[in-house]
């Protein structure tokens, strides 16, 4: 079995809050990072898939097709958007960077296993240099 990791870069804005909580109550809990006037982060995402090498190609899957997978499903919905307010998948949760990996992960499950014998492994996303998320489908 092999894994295969390919990084990916998106800029987007969020807000932790909770709207009924008082602003006081959000700013306690969540900081800097209830700012009313959200704040955004330049995330990197690195998706690693798995699976074993097809010998006819050399490859577990074409990296310009998992490339493709992961713009249309993710990147293209997140890009400069508002978490909170933009991105269907993220409706109604809370914007925080563990709630997102799941929701990349389950954006992505589907579309890479379509591809035969390639597994997703895991979606790993990193909001600041020092904070990052990992989440492997469990």
């Amino acid at each position: 079995m092999i894994h295969i990791t390919r990084k990916e870069h998106f800029n987007a804005a969020h807000r932790m809050y909770r709207e009924e909580w008082s602003a006081e109550k959000n700013f306690e809990v969540f900081g800097k990072c209830a700012n009313p006037n959200w704040h955004g982060h330049n995330y990197n995402l690195f998706v690693t898939v798995k699976g074993e090498v097809t010998h006819a190609t050399g490859y577990l899957i074409d990296l310009k097709d998992l490339k493709q997978i992961i713009n249309e499903y993710v990147i293209e919905k997140l890009d400069h958007k508002n978490i909170n307010k933009d991105v269907e998948f993220m409706a109604g949760k809370m914007a925080s960077t563990e709630l997102l990996t799941i929701e990349i992960f389950n954006q992505l499950k589907g579309p890479i296993e379509a591809h035969e014998g390639v597994f997703l492994h895991s979606v790993r996303l990193f909001e600041t240099e020092n904070n990052s998320a990992e989440y492997f489908g469990e």
